[in-house]
């Protein structure tokens, strides 16, 4: 495995030959989540997995002021312009997948397919209600890593960020030990991420992308934040698909990375 590449992208790895697939990770993770998948979907593809600015171990180009997902959108086509992958097929998760889908809208030439497992971005709801409930549950998912931080625990904030996200009491102990070290490792970030300025992306915006092709999945049991987001990606992205994953929630590609690797053969494929 590669590392060491154009900033501001710090480090990535590399795995496989064959057309690219870039896998983007979501937040308080890293380029290390996906050694696993690498490993698998690289038998069929060269698989590019960078790790964000502010995310992973080094130390940070700034104090954080410009964490948000416009800032990350343009880092990852710099990466993809610096390593001449274009046009590149992403896999983006979370907090990945919404800076995956604002860089596709900024540079479509850029991007040969989206395939998204719930993006982390309410800004595209375009229905009252929806929008209402999206935020308020997102609100909830939250409130408790938020204390956390707030009394400057960290780590507290992890588990209850990660509890949160899958709705699930405990999610984050049932984690393995190495991507519970991973986070942990990423706990700096939260902090930047409950601070960043929301997203200037609208459904409006995600109709332009009416040449690229665009898969968006969620979890059967997901919370409703991501369910509401992926659906309204769906709804604004002309052509776009919707996959609903069966026995699935948000922390699906850390909890069972055999079964994510697969779906996301499967979707690159169809």
């Amino acid at each position: 495995m590669a590392t060491g590449a154009p900033l501001p992208i710090g480090s990535y790895l590399e795995e496989g030959a064959g057309a690219p697939v870039m896998l983007v990770h979501g937040s308080n993770t890293d380029q290390r989540i996906w050694v696993p998948h690498a490993i698998r979907i690289s038998r069929h593809f060269r698989v590019i997995a960078p790790t964000q600015r502010y995310f992973g171990t080094s130390p940070w180009p700034d104090d954080g002021e410009n964490f948000s997902i416009a800032t990350h959108a343009g880092d990852l086509a710099d990466f993809v312009c610096g390593l001449g992958l274009e046009p590149v097929s992403i896999v983006g998760w979370s907090y990945g997948a919404a800076v995956c889908l604002m860089m596709a809208v900024q540079r479509p030439e850029l991007v040969r397919q989206l395939v998204l497992y719930e993006p982390a971005i309410a800004s595209v709801v375009d229905a009252s209600q929806d929008a209402h409930d999206a935020a308020a549950d997102r609100l909830e998912m939250t409130a408790r890593a938020r204390a956390h931080i707030a009394e400057g625990d960290a780590r507290a904030a992890v588990r209850a960020f990660m509890d949160g996200v899958n709705d699930q009491r405990g999610a984050f102990e049932r984690l393995a030990p190495r991507m519970q070290q991973i986070m942990f490792e990423n706990r700096r970030t939260l902090a930047l991420l409950f601070a960043a300025p929301p997203p200037a992306l609208s459904c409006q915006d995600l109709q332009r992308l009416d040449g690229t092709p665009v898969i968006v999945a969620h979890g059967d049991a997901t919370r409703s934040f991501y369910r509401i987001a992926a659906e309204w990606t769906v709804a604004c992205v002309p052509a776009a698909t919707l996959v609903v994953v069966p026995n699935a929630r948000h922390l699906l590609p850390v909890e069972d990375d055999a079964r994510f690797a697969a779906l996301a053969l499967d979707l690159l494929a169809s």
